[in-house]
């Protein structure tokens, strides 16, 4: 992952993120000789993975009685 000054990441940002969405490409933001962030491809997908995950397993009864039961302690706070 190459290093790219603070100063050159701004002047470059169009650049910096063509980069990043075409090519996949990660830089690591340095400022003052620390690196401070770091510029990445964000993970694919809109949640379709974990939908399909969630339709390939069943739900726990004994958890979701669970839940219900803490659900029940908790007290309201009207706040009006």
């Amino acid at each position: 992952m190459p290093d790219i000054t603070a100063t050159d990441a701004a002047r470059n940002f169009a650049d910096l993120l063509d980069a990043i969405e075409h090519r996949g490409e990660r830089f690591t933001i340095v400022r003052r000789g620390k690196a401070v962030a770091q510029l990445e491809p964000t993970t694919g997908g809109r949640g379709a993975e974990v939908k399909s995950l969630l339709r390939r397993h069943r739900g726990d009864p004994s958890w979701r009685d669970e839940l219900e039961s803490v659900r029940g302690l908790l007290e309201v706070d009207n706040r009006g």
